[in-house]
């Protein structure tokens, strides 16, 4: 027992020992050698640059540009988004798929996007916690992510994290969603495969959810098909495939499947690898592949532009800012006429 204890403290030891040499060595990176740190595999450093990455002060965004030049992403990697309904069970499949990955000979990462809280921004609902096998297996990289104020719970930096992932020789990147909702979809222009989760017998079979997800699922899961659930996922299962039939066929050509899952048994796991394995080579051959992540990469410009033009205007007009704020708090002016009137005062305006 004594020996145990003894074995534990001195764990507990090392891993504190190597927390504060990396938040040390974290004031002494720079983007070189931070990019090289993360092109080497170290875990630490892949932590730090996505920290980098995600900051949306003015004065770091040269690092963050110099960091992604030399860290660039070998494009090799399947990205994998996966997005459901609260609840159902997004977490506990990916950490069961990863794992599998794993076993399979893929080094995979995980991008949870938390909500965030509003007073802190911090993540609320701790991934890392809850892929508790995955996120401590040395060929896994887990990061909880802040949604932060971004619309629909997809982190203003999952692009240039799945970038710095792929430098650090991860081929297999999941990116789980924080729910369903009508801008949930932005994820799919980060990803390859994009897979929506249900639960059967949680209402209406056809599930309150927005049409415009469903259109764009490669794929529709019905999680949690084990033996007491399983009447009801296959109605639910059946409701979706008939919706699913009215609908226009996917740019890709491939009209979406629906599978029936359960990761608490295994049942369906197979069935979800073959069917990512299918579409994978499937749009490779045809080239809609290719074709979609070069829309992805203009897309990404298109969405940073949007995003860097907004913290600009935010820094060099901070004072103009924060008087309108109070004359709309105060009810003296329309929210729309005082953005307006921010927007176009001129750039020298403090």
């Amino acid at each position: 027992m004594g020996a145990t204890s003894s074995s534990k403290e001195t764990a507990k030891a090392r891993a504190r020992a190597q927390a504060r040499s990396t938040i040390q060595d974290a004031s002494t990176w720079t983007p070189s050698t931070l990019a090289a740190a993360v092109k080497d595999g170290q875990r630490e450093a892949l932590a730090q640059a996505i920290t980098w990455v995600e900051s949306a002060l003015p004065e770091h965004q040269e690092r963050i540009e110099a960091l992604l030049q030399h860290a660039p992403g070998n494009g090799q990697s399947t990205r994998i988004g996966f997005t459901g309904i609260p609840g159902a069970g997004k977490s506990t499949l990916i950490e069961r798929f990863g794992l599998d990955a794993i076993q399979r000979g893929h080094k995979v990462a995980v991008l949870a996007v938390d909500p965030s809280s509003q007073r802190t921004g911090g993540a609320l609902l701790g991934d890392k916690t809850r892929m508790h096998e995955l996120s401590k297996h040395p060929q896994a990289f887990v990061r909880p992510s802040a949604a932060s104020n971004t619309l629909g719970g997809v982190a203003r930096a999952t692009s240039e994290a799945i970038q710095l992932c792929e430098a650090s020789g991860y081929d297999m990147i999941l990116v789980e969603t924080v729910g369903v909702g009508q801008s949930e979809v932005t994820v799919r222009s980060m990803v390859d495969m994009f897979v929506l989760l249900l639960i059967g017998g949680a209402g209406d079979d056809v599930q309150g959810i927005k049409r415009g997800v469903v259109e764009m699922a490669d794929l529709v899961v019905v999680h949690k098909a084990e033996e007491d659930r399983l009447k009801a996922c296959r109605a639910t299962a059946n409701a979706y495939r008939q919706a699913l039939h009215v609908l226009p066929i996917p740019p890709s050509g491939i009209r979406p499947e629906v599978l029936l899952l359960s990761s608490l048994t295994g049942a369906g796991h197979g069935d979800l690898w073959d069917q990512l394995d299918a579409m994978s080579s499937e749009w490779k051959s045809t080239g809609w592949w290719g074709e979609q992540r070069a829309r992805q990469r203009v897309e990404a410009m298109h969405r940073h532009a949007r995003q860097l033009l907004i913290e600009s205007h935010m820094h060099h007009k901070a004072q103009a800012w924060n008087e309108l704020e109070e004359c709309v708090r105060r009810g003296e002016q329309s929210p729309f006429a005082s953005a307006r009137s921010w927007v176009h005062q001129p750039k020298g305006t403090p």
